[in-house]
């Protein structure tokens, strides 16, 4: 097998985010927060098939990871064979799910089956009137039967993310970390992000990592950094121990960009490739599959790499609702272009050849009642 792909920073693309679905059943309010969205038709989004092909792709380009989002994968129908599929692929060391944790008890044990290894969890906090109130949602008490049921499935390694933002959950850090220990689960803090649409995100509403930090020193005594090491050196989350030896992350995504580790690119639930989860411009991958290429099909461009120029597609047409869409969302949302965090430079080198360059700009933002906003990005 030919040498992994790398990008201009010498980062390898390793780690895949797959997209099965844009739909999602919560309206969380820094994600999605309308009642109404129009979503991509059934017809545009990829098949179990193609997805499959692309994950094997991909492996041949120095991919371990893949972790499928959505909008929320499990509403995506018998997820469980999808998983079964990428389990099959040799090169493919890591397979991962993120979800709201509505219909994952019901799921649980026949994701594990099927071969899926590791579940994250959106629990953003422990009261079910704020979940109400935030996510539009009274069914709390389904999320964490889905985190009680992934651990019963016999899932070793449960994470649960909480976006934190100033007034709503910052004073539950330290009850989220409890709930976390108590079953059995990691916590990641995430810094409230930027993913614009209809969210009204401002800076004063984001806690720090620092703020995190101070707050849970002061409940707790002093806290350790834990060594990143092995595959955990790329990871978006820094974690911290805790005196008693209690272990958490936080994604400072804001305050504290991980552009330079970073090496995750994604695949929308339509097929659309971004090199970056902030990218501005993505490469049309639904086009070649559908048009007839072969896994060996190159794009005649002397002195590229010829499995990474394999995959990159033509130009997408504008009427798909989330080609080129930029996403920076712990979920869903797109992030219209000019309002990314990261450096541009490290941003604009992420491709790992020239090859990639054909792409289609970028939709106007997406709307209630007009277009769906697209997939998750999910961090972790």
């Amino acid at each position: 097998m030919p040498d992994a792909v790398h990008d201009a920073f010498q980062r390898p693309l390793a780690s895949l985010r797959l997209s099965v679905t844009d739909r999602c059943n919560l309206r969380c309010r820094y994600c999605m927060p309308e009642d109404e969205y129009v979503w991509l038709p059934r017809a545009s989004i990829l098949t179990f098939e193609e997805l499959d092909r692309v994950v094997r792709v991909f492996s041949t380009l120095g991919v371990r990871k893949v972790r499928l989002t959505g909008g929320e994968p499990l509403l995506r129908h018998d997820l469980p064979a999808l998983v079964r599929m990428i389990a099959r692929i040799p090169q493919i060391q890591d397979l991962a799910l993120t979800t709201n944790g509505l219909l994952l008890a019901k799921q649980a044990a026949a994701l594990r089956a099927a071969g899926l290894q590791r579940v994250t969890v959106s629990l953003d906090t422990l009261r079910p009137e704020r979940m109400l109130a935030f996510a539009k949602s009274a069914r709390h008490g389904d999320v964490l039967a889905g985190i009680r049921a992934a651990r019963d499935a016999g899932f070793e390694h449960v994470k649960l993310n909480s976006v934190v933002i100033r007034g709503f959950n910052d004073d539950e850090l330290g009850d989220l970390v409890e709930f976390g220990r108590a079953e059995g689960a990691e916590l990641r803090f995430i810094e409230y992000m930027d993913v614009g649409g209809a969210t009204h995100w401002s800076m004063d509403q984001v806690v720090s990592q620092r703020d995190v930090l101070e707050a849970l020193t002061r409940r707790y005594g002093p806290i350790a950094p834990v060594a990143q090491t092995g595959g955990d050196a790329r990871a978006p989350a820094e974690r911290f121990r805790l005196p008693d030896g209690t272990t958490f992350g936080i994604i400072a995504s804001v305050t504290a960009p991980f552009c330079r580790t970073c090496d995750r690119s994604r695949v929308t639930a339509d097929g659309t490739w971004f090199l970056c989860l902030y990218a501005g411009r993505g490469v049309d991958l639904r086009a070649p599959l559908r048009g007839g290429a072969s896994d060996d099909d190159r794009q005649r461009s002397s002195g590229r790499p010829g499995r990474a120029a394999r995959i990159a597609g033509p130009k997408r047409a504008s009427a798909s609702p989330i080609a080129a869409r930029s996403t920076g969302s712990t979920r869903c949302a797109p992030i219209p272009i000019g309002r990314c965090t990261r450096a541009e430079a490290e941003c604009s080198t992420k491709s790992p050849s020239s090859a990639l360059a054909t792409s289609a700009p970028p939709p106007p933002s997406a709307s209630p009642k007009k277009r769906s906003p697209g997939a998750s990005s999910s961090w972790t």
